[in-house]
């Protein structure tokens, strides 16, 4: 006897079809709203006018791509280029750069620091954190490893309401400093969903001894400086 497979029945497809839109349209909903909550909590703690900021005990720098030679990539590049203006103007006491170093072949933080080193801030005023895996790792870790109280930090408009909102969410008094437009708009829309489920629930991070911000920068350095300038295209 032939075997027919039975196909959907126009009821079933219209179901699925129904079932589709209704998740599309929750999902617009929920990345919406965490958008405007993050924003909203943020707007009046985000400047691009330095001359806005108050003074605080540090900027904190977020890492991000450092190419295989060593130099930095465009966004970060200008995070520390920013970063090192604030300390010279003394908007800021300290300067903080906080990245991934998860594998030895990779290191955004010892690139980051010996680019702000070249820019002239002296050794004993700058911080590394190698375990920024996240911006909610990386301020977190500022107020439990680094005991940090009040800071700025500096990244593009792109991404700074959530790292504000993380920052507060952390327990510190922060400002955010945006120094222009990163991209990647789409990307950062669904990343304040995840951001602001950080910020309410708190998960966990790397943990360390603590090395106050307080103190010598030297402390939290694993690794000396490179010898000779740290390269920092402006393409």
């Amino acid at each position: 006897m032939p075997f027919h497979r039975t196909r959907p029945t126009s009821r079933w497809r219209k179901a699925v079809l129904r079932a589709c839109v209704v998740g599309v349209v929750l999902g617009a909903v929920v990345v919406a709203a965490a958008n405007a909550v993050v924003v909203s909590r943020t707007s009046d703690r985000v400047t691009t006018d330095p001359d806005d900021l108050d003074r605080v005990q540090v900027a904190i720098v977020p890492g991000s791509r450092v190419r295989d030679d060593g130099s930095l990539g465009r966004v970060v590049a200008e995070r520390v280029e920013a970063a090192t203006a604030l300390y010279r103007d003394g908007t800021v006491d300290k300067v903080l750069v906080s990245g991934d170093n998860g594998t030895a072949t990779y290191n955004e933080p010892d690139a980051m620091r010996d680019a702000v080193l070249a820019a002239g801030v002296p050794a004993e005023d700058v911080f590394t954190d190698y375990a920024g895996f996240s911006t909610w790792h990386t301020m977190r870790r500022a107020k439990e490893i680094f005991e940090v109280e009040t800071a700025v930090v500096v990244t593009q408009g792109t991404y700074v309401a959530r790292a504000v909102d993380l920052g507060l969410a952390a327990g510190i008094d922060i400002q955010g400093y945006a120094i222009g437009d990163g991209g990647r708009w789409g990307r950062e829309l669904l990343a304040r969903v995840r951001g602001l489920g950080e910020a309410i629930w708190r998960p966990g991070v790397t943990g360390g001894p603590t090395i106050p911000i307080t103190g010598d920068g030297r402390a939290s350095w694993a690794t000396p400086p490179l010898s000779g300038p740290t390269r920092i295209p402006t393409g």
